[in-house]
């Protein structure tokens, strides 16, 4: 991919020739013309000759496939650079290995005040256990460690770091040798982050805006609220992405609203919504999601943070306001307590005028047919993570552990809500799944409870135009005239169309279909790797020497 251009940041008039362009106004473009941060045309390269004397820059794509920018709509973004340049875990081959890990890391930062990781997972690994505390102490050097489970649902601690939060031993969700969660988990949590500098925290936040550039992501939804970071980390980011070129972030806020003076704060704050993760519920892999029958592997049912009231409260209040409201909530129970509250809410002030916000939740994995229906009915966007099937699915996964295999595999239920005419906005929930939104498409496309695949088109729409859709924009999110210049260019193989029938393995090279092709994303194949990605026509990730 070659540009005759004098400085391609700047947003100017741009061609785009000599490759593929997947648009709907245009199923067989190869060309595309921007004018500031907006598309102007798309179209075939033949019409494209005569934009070449009249624009500021010309890029010669040499077969390159050009697609809207992907939207993350679920992140932790503080988070996700902590684990990019920290401690990350993830992949970890048993006990053993993750101990190691910590002691390499503890001797390679002698001078932070905590020190910070991610990712373990316990269930994957021989021991079937997590460190212990005195593992812990003594792989650390007795300093002071903080280490979130992959779900981030629960931690574990060092007594240095214990020791640092008065009366923890006294809260919900402490045990003497076993992972924090609840309230002694959000405790600890504070102190961790407390001891975060600004410069740290700014470190974090560009190394997670750079790696979602490099990927083809060009927004970020960010999920922040008291329970997970602070009000100064989403201040900071939302203030870091408007100075700083890179991928667009919308921030929301989860903090209960209960009138106007509430939203108000949301507002002020620079989100967008009072919303995100809410918690309903906690995780499966941490035993805290709320089921309405005991878990497969656990004499409980999980915990419930919110009942229908507290969620019908939220709603009515964001409502009234013309806030978004969302909550995050996977077990059953939690999401009957969503839907029954949002139906109370509705019920108060009129199903339309709920519906108009478009209320979201987050990762919503055990639903049934009436949760579905409930989602259709007030127009509820399920926020979802396709790499939470590719993860933790499958017979022998994590989530048959935890619930046996028959109700692990009604988890995720991506082509039922599509049916039911249900909005997907696709996430990654990084750092608990790392960002990957070609990886999350293929997930979908091959969801590993086969009801439930959905085509890779829809799964593409749902990482693109889905992210946007969520924050009441019909018009970004596809290469259209008008629509904002956020796309990203890919190297990718052959690219396929899917048959009508949407069957996964129905894959077609007919160029006659009309339809916009994909690449192909059978597991196991390379991903396409990203050249260049644009946000609002300015490059914010260029691949070297291509």
């Amino acid at each position: 991919m070659s540009e005759r251009t004098t400085d391609h940041g700047t947003p100017g008039t741009v061609l785009l020739r000599g490759g593929q362009v997947y648009s709907p106004a245009d199923p067989f473009a190869t060309a595309m013309v921007t004018e500031g941060g907006s598309v102007a045309w798309v179209g075939s390269e033949g019409a494209a000759a005569s934009f070449a004397d009249g624009v500021d820059h010309v890029v010669d794509l040499d077969g390159a496939l050009v697609t809207p920018a992907f939207t993350d709509a679920h992140v932790h973004t503080t988070a996700t650079g902590l684990a990019l340049t920290g401690l990350d875990l993830t992949g970890t081959a048993s006990l053993a290995d993750a101990l190691e890990r910590v002691r390499a890391h503890a001797a390679a930062r002698p001078g932070d005040r905590v020190l910070l990781g991610h990712g373990w997972d316990a269930t994957a690994w021989p021991e079937r256990r997590p460190p212990s505390r005195a593992e812990l102490d003594a792989a650390t050097g007795g300093r002071a460690l903080y280490l979130t489970r992959t779900d981030v649902h629960s931690a574990l601690a060092t007594t240095a770091l214990l020791e640092r939060v008065t009366g923890v031993r006294d809260l919900p969700g402490f045990a003497a040798d076993a992972p924090l969660t609840g309230a002694a988990h959000h405790a600890v949590r504070a102190a961790a982050h407390a001891a975060v500098t600004p410069a740290q925290r700014a470190a974090a936040q560009r190394a997670a805006r750079s790696r979602a550039a490099a990927l083809g992501i060009g927004t970020l939804h960010e999920c922040a609220g008291p329970d997970i970071s602070s009000a100064e980390d989403l201040t900071g980011l939302l203030a870091l992405a408007a100075a700083e070129r890179g991928p667009r972030v919308f921030g929301y806020w989860a903090q209960p609203v209960t009138g106007a003076k509430d939203a108000g704060r949301v507002r002020e704050m620079g989100a967008v919504g009072a919303a995100g993760d809410l918690f309903a519920d906690g995780s499966l892999g941490s035993h805290t999601a709320h089921l309405h029958a005991p878990y497969a592997d656990a004499p409980h049912t999980g915990t419930a943070h919110l009942d229908a009231g507290a969620v019908a409260a939220h709603v009515t209040a964001c409502t009234e306001a013309g806030l978004q409201a969302g909550f995050h909530a996977i077990g059953d129970a939690a999401l009957t307590a969503v839907t029954e509250g949002v139906r109370a809410a509705a019920a108060q002030l009129g199903t339309a005028r709920v519906r108009s916000l478009r209320h979201r939740v987050e990762h919503a994995e055990m639903l049934s047919g009436d949760h579905i229906a409930a989602f259709a009915e007030f127009a509820l966007i399920a926020s979802v993570q396709p790499a939470f099937d590719a993860a933790w699915g499958g017979a022998d996964g994590m989530y048959a552990e935890r619930l046996g295999a028959e109700r692990a595999g009604t988890l995720n239920p991506f082509a039922a809500l599509l049916r039911a005419g249900v909005p997907l906005a696709f996430g990654s929930d990084s750092p608990v799944t790392p960002l990957g939104p070609w990886a999350a498409v293929r997930a979908a496309a091959f969801h590993r409870t086969p009801a439930h695949r959905v085509s890779a088109r829809a799964a593409f729409t749902a990482h693109t135009r889905g992210g946007w859709r969520a924050l009441g924009r019909d018009d970004a999110g596809v290469l259209v005239p008008g629509a904002p210049a956020d796309y990203a260019v890919w190297r990718a193989g052959d690219l396929l169309v899917q048959a009508p029938d949407t069957r996964v393995a129905s894959w077609s090279t007919d160029p006659r279909s009309g339809t916009p092709g994909l690449p192909d994303l059978t597991p196991g194949g390379e991903l396409p790797r990203c050249l260049r990605t644009v946000v609002d026509g300015r490059t914010v990730h260029e691949r070297p020497n291509e």
